[in-house]
């Protein structure tokens, strides 16, 4: 059974960093990305990371804030999120694909993890 499983969010003053990780099961991927949803918008692309991290893609909302990075040995992604503000406050969503490729298209995306929730409090 495949899974991907979120976890590290939580309630952060302005300014402050968490740090969300996404640890995956049953088969192994080549790109990750992590989406997020707040209430009444569209699940947005935030950052996606390549087979080895050696190439990665930033949404402008967060670059120079937030960080993928990926360790596979552990079969797992992270997302250190620095900086952090109340607009950053969604639902974030770890993604992953087979193909080589990163994408920004949630589409393009067939696994999902569950979510887990960031609030930035002002």
């Amino acid at each position: 059974q495949v899974q991907l499983v979120e976890s590290g969010g939580g309630l952060v003053q302005a300014g402050g960093s968490l740090r969300l990780s996404c640890a995956a099961s049953g088969r192994k991927f080549s790109t990750y990305a992590w989406f997020r949803q707040a209430p009444g918008k569209v699940r947005e692309f935030v950052t996606a990371i390549n087979w080895n991290g050696g190439r990665t893609f930033y949404a402008d909302s967060v670059k120079g804030r937030f960080t993928i990075s990926r360790d596979n040995a552990k079969n797992t992604v992270y997302l250190q999120m620095d900086n952090l503000k109340p607009e950053d406050t969604a639902v974030y969503y770890c993604a992953a694909r087979t193909v080589p490729y990163i994408s920004t298209v949630n589409t393009e995306y067939g696994y999902w993890g569950q979510g887990t929730q960031v609030t930035v409090s002002s």
